[in-house]
């Protein structure tokens, strides 16, 4: 019960209109963490909040939590599953910040402080900001609303067939008058400009652009210098359209650091035009997704990947989340498998998984009312539950046509699928299939949640062959999301391979990860583990070059030992490396208040992890990874 006290006093509830007004009045900063009824507020930052406020010991400083359904104000931040903290100076908004990204968040909570003391101490003027975020979602609804304006907007296509990336010219380049003259060198390499605006940031924007690099000591001066001035802002693709433009791309503009890109690439763009790392001239994004990301930051009406069909409309690859419930996953599972690949889905994520009655509760949120729920609860916590993330153009229309009405009736829908394998005296159909793209995402990041795995690029391929997998880890999905080069000592090898400590090979093993430096990385993506696992391919690379030639192992190792890369062979295993290489780094297992772990799904502390870390067995025979 202390607890619980020392937690609302520590953030005042705003559940209602009154209270929000309230608190508008309140004199000082006020950081407020908006979330949705059904989810609750980001415990995972509640220690991180309560460190804050007995260290700076600051009556000005205020903590809240408002719940965005019941709130006139937050309107337009109902539904929105990710974490969002709103600062306001004395009842005016000053600072946004998105995602529970601890460091970033003390960060700014300090800064934001300090400006308003500033401001209440000295009369300054108080700097108001607009949610960005919010702003980009009204001018969403405005096209919506007013189709005929977005009509007479120009749209660029990209073909299937053709890959983009988005390039930046920084304010530096500009400003010394080079950008039509690195504009003309990216034309004569044989990149085709498909969108070109020149632009000045704001800082908001700058901020939001670069959140991936928001922990960096280098941000603010990042933020300050990409909105001191314009930028040109282009996507690119190659005019052949079949190669991947992204790893071109940064191969063309050179290494971040200036003096590296002058030693090791002199023609590249930053050794030509930049001065140092920070005013480096020029921007690439990092690999496909960063891609897309950016390309619907700085252009929305931006088409890509589609396909035009001969009566003009535009089809997408989408992914939807269909669901076998217990009952007919015991008996009918490669029936119903088998007649998802005929329909010409691609089943791009698969998972068995025993849920809780919370989780269940959590997933159908908006059923819990419904006179039927009971049934469903008892459904989807009876067993195993199969599920699938399909892949196809047009997946969660289709999916939704072959699945059949919600409530079955043979004799009108007798073919399909929920006909096909309803229970008999069920209320309840036995196969869920998303209802909107938008739910498909939410239903997907759900059950199958971000992970991560650490790999490693050992001595043998570090010289000859780390470019080359750096680049295929980044046009495979993965997120390198930390990196590290180092020489292990003996005693670091040794724990690191702690496991393999009787095993004949141990000391070989050991004396080959010590002889020169290797690569640590961070990889994230759905199903990091296995992916990472499938994309390296056996341990032997006799036995990689005859099942999966493909495989890194299979084209860069030299034999058992000299296998090139390692990687983790579960996901406890990960954690655990990953721990022993980088140390208690921000990850998407945040913890609570009471120091217990808890884990998130795709970055969303608000919700609980439902799926089953899927162990293995290691590829022994030792240094398989």
């Amino acid at each position: 019960m202390a607890g619980k006290k020392k937690e609302a006093s520590l953030q005042v509830s705003i559940t209602n209109q009154e209270q929000w007004e309230e608190m508008l009045a309140t004199k000082g900063l006020t950081v407020i963490d908006v979330n949705q009824q059904w989810c609750g507020p980001c415990r995972a930052v509640v220690s991180l909040l309560r460190k804050i406020k007995n260290e700076l010991s600051d009556d000005l400083l205020h903590f809240a939590t408002a719940e965005a359904d019941s709130i006139d104000a937050l309107e337009k931040y109902r539904g929105k599953c990710e974490p969002t903290f709103l600062f306001f100076g004395s009842g005016e908004l000053v600072a946004v910040l998105r995602g529970a990204n601890a460091p970033l968040l003390q960060k700014m909570i300090v800064e934001e402080l300090a400006k308003e003391k500033l401001v209440l101490d000295q009369g300054g003027e108080r700097k108001v900001v607009k949610d960005t975020g919010l702003v980009n979602d009204e001018k969403k609804e405005e096209e919506e609303e007013a189709p005929q304006q977005s009509e007479n907007q120009e749209s660029v296509i990209v073909p299937a067939n053709k890959s983009y990336t988005v390039a930046i010219i920084k304010p530096d380049a500009v400003a010394h008058g080079k950008a039509n003259e690195i504009i003309m060198k990216i034309q004569d390499a044989g990149f085709e400009i498909l969108a070109h605006e020149e632009r000045t940031l704001t800082e908001a924007e700058a901020r939001d652009f670069y959140q991936h690099k928001a922990a960096e000591a280098c941000f603010e001066d990042l933020v300050r210098f990409m909105s001191s001035g314009p930028s040109h802002i282009l996507v690119l693709s190659q005019a052949e359209g079949s190669a991947n433009v992204v790893p071109a791309w940064r191969e063309f503009i050179g290494p971040a650091d200036t003096e590296e890109a002058r030693r090791e690439k002199p023609e590249s763009l930053r050794a030509q035009y930049g001065t140092q790392t920070l005013f480096n001239a020029v921007h690439g994004s990092e690999d496909s997704d960063q891609a897309s990301r950016e390309l619907a930051f700085f252009f929305p009406n931006f088409r890509t990947a589609s396909v035009m069909e001969q009566d003009g409309e535009e089809e997408h690859v989408e992914r939807t989340l269909a669901l076998i419930r217990p009952d007919v996953a015991r008996e009918n599972r490669e029936n119903i498998l088998a007649q998802i690949h005929k329909s010409g889905f691609t089943v791009a994520l698969q998972r068995e998984v025993m849920l809780t009655e919370e989780q269940v509760r959590q997933f159908y949120f908006q059923h819990v009312e419904e006179d039927y729920f009971p049934a469903l609860l008892r459904s989807m916590t009876s067993g195993p539950v199969l599920a699938l993330a399909l892949a196809r153009k047009g997946a969660v229309d289709h999916w939704k046509n072959i699945l059949g009405p919600s409530d079955v009736n043979k004799e009108k829908s007798p073919d399909c699928l929920r006909a096909q394998f309803a229970g008999e005296n069920e209320p309840i159909n036995q196969l869920h299939g998303s209802a909107s793209q938008e739910d498909a995402e939410r239903e997907i990041s759900f059950f199958f949640p971000k992970q991560r795995t650490l790999a490693v690029i050992k001595p043998d391929a570090m010289e000859e062959h780390r470019e080359k997998i750096l680049e295929e880890i980044h046009a495979s999905g993965f997120s390198v999301t930390q990196l590290k080069e180092t020489v292990l000592s003996r005693d670091m090898a040794e724990e690191f391979y702690k496991e393999h400590r009787e095993k004949p090979f141990f000391s070989q093993l050991v004396d080959f990860m010590c002889r020169g430096p290797c690569m640590m990385l961070v990889l994230t993506k759905e199903n990091a583990v296995e992916e990472w696992r499938a994309m390296m391919g056996p341990t032997d690379p006799n036995q990689a070059k005859a099942t999966s030639p493909k495989s890194l192992r299979a084209r860069f190792a030299s034999d058992i030992l000299h296998n090139s890369v390692h990687g983790a062979s579960n996901e406890h295993h990960a954690e655990e490396k990953i721990r022993f290489i980088f140390g208690d780094i921000c990850s998407d297992a945040e913890l609570t208040s009471d120091g217990e772990t808890d884990r998130t799904i795709s970055g969303d502390p608000h919700s609980v992890n439902p799926c089953i870390p899927q162990t293995g067995e290691s590829d022994d025979p030792g240094h398989s990874n």
